[in-house]
Order: C-alpha cells, then structure tokens, then sequence
C-alpha cells in the first residue's frame, strides 16, 4: 500500500483551459514534478468562471491570454480580487504569466481603449500603445532581483506595455529582450511571495533556481518558517536554461 505524501502543497490554477499561450500549463508540471522528486505532494484546484476560490492555497498560477481571453475573464478574476490580495499580503506564493500579470495590476488599456479592471496585487499598470508601434517579441535574458534566482531565460510575445507604480518592484532588469515597455529594463514585478512576468517558454522548465523559490514557498507557507526544501541539481533543466541563454544572446534584442 502506498502512503501518501508527509507534506503537501494546495496550487490553484486560474482559468487554466483559457490563459495556456506558448505553454503556460507547463508551469504547473515543472512544480508537480519538483514536488513529486522531493516526496511532497500536490492537489491541483483548477479554477474557472464563476467557481468560488477555496479557502486557501498555497500557490496560485495563471498563464497568458490574448485580448479576448483576457476580456472573457475579467470580470470574474475582478470579483476574486480581495480574496487574491488577502493571500497576496499573507505570503501565498503566485506567478502571473503576461495577459496574468497584466491583470494582476491596477489595469490593462487595450487597442480599442477598454480599460480591463485588475485584481492590483501589483502595483502596476499596463496600456497598449499607438497603432503602429512594434510587438514585443523574442527571446529574453534578465537578471533577477532576487539573488537566489539569479539568471532568468524566456521568451515574450505581448503588445502592452506595464509601468511599475511608485511601489512596484521588477522582477528582474532585462539584458536581452524589451521586458515591461521595452524602454526602463525593468521585466516583471514581486509583491511578497507574488510573481508577474512576461516570460513564457514556459518559464519554469528553463528556470529551476525560480522553480525551487516557487516551491519553497508554497512549502513554507503551509508549514511555517521552520519548514525545509532539499534543493538539487537538475541537469536536463540546467542544459535547457543554457540552451536558451545563448540563444537570447544571439537573437534577442540587445538593452543598451
């Protein structure tokens, strides 16, 4: 007979079926599969339009969207805001991924100049600009702000452009690709435990140092401070993150 997990993690999945672009659900996986290697458990909480949250969690996850996809669940994820702050504030690990991290902030101002209301975890704002201007797209290499984190790889493909507020603070600053607007450096935004990026690819694959920041603290917020996280080295992730480090390098757009 097999006995379950000693310890275990609750991850809520926003509108999984609807914000997945370049492979966001794959977030998910690299966790599961973390979590699976250092014999801790995982119950998945998918949630969708109009399900209620629970009651709580430990990490939350929400992909990239298009316009439409983002408009679809607007109003929905508006209403699960004070719930989502209130983890926020009380160091739930989250990762916001591009149209996730859009609406994770104050609002996002689409093409047409509908104003999307977000949940405001971060203290940011995003606005599409003029007709005209360039997407952002392409491979991306950014330094994380965080040290334990270290070298972020990815890839982004997004046309509004996210100014952090007086209180927002970049995830990292970018070396190769545009990040937030293409103009200050600045890629992402930290809240706490609560992480918004652009970076898809998808992100934790190719980043096992933000993997394991993700997992342990969804570990300690279960368990306390006192909990542990056996770290390892994760060859084919480690290759995986290099291989797209080069290519970044040799592709992406150079920030001067």
């Amino acid at each position: 007979m097999t006995r379950p997990p000693a310890r275990a993690v609750r991850i809520v999945t926003l509108y999984p079926e609807v914000m997945n672009v370049y492979a966001d659900r794959g977030n998910l996986f690299a966790v599961q599969a973390r979590c699976s290697r250092l014999g801790i458990g995982c119950e998945v909480l998918p949630i969708g339009i109009g399900d209620s949250l629970p009651v709580e969690a430990d990490l939350v996850l929400i992909g990239g969207g298009q316009d439409r996809e983002q408009r679809r669940i607007a109003l929905d994820l508006l209403a699960k805001g004070p719930v989502l702050r209130d983890w926020a504030d009380a160091d739930t690990a989250m990762l916001a991924v591009c149209g996730g991290f859009q609406l994770f902030g104050d609002f996002y101002r689409t093409a047409q100049g509908e104003e999307l209301p977000g949940v405001r975890v971060f203290d940011a704002i995003t606005v599409t600009p003029a007709p005209g201007a360039p997407r952002c797209i392409g491979d991306v290499l950014a330094d994380a702000a965080i040290p334990e984190v270290g070298e972020l790889v990815g890839f982004e493909n997004h046309g509004g452009r996210t100014y952090l507020g007086p209180r927002g603070v970049p995830l990292a600053r970018v070396r190769y690709g545009y990040g937030n607007n293409g103009d200050d450096g600045t890629e992402g935004a930290v809240y706490h435990e609560a992480i918004g990026t652009y970076l898809h690819g998808s992100l934790l694959p190719k980043n096992p140092a933000l993997l394991d920041r993700l997992s342990f603290a969804a570990l300690r917020h279960r368990y306390g401070a006192d909990a542990t996280f056996e770290s390892f080295r994760d060859e084919y992730a480690e290759r995986a993150h290099h291989a797209a480090a080069d290519v970044a390098r040799s592709r992406g757009r150079r920030n001067v």
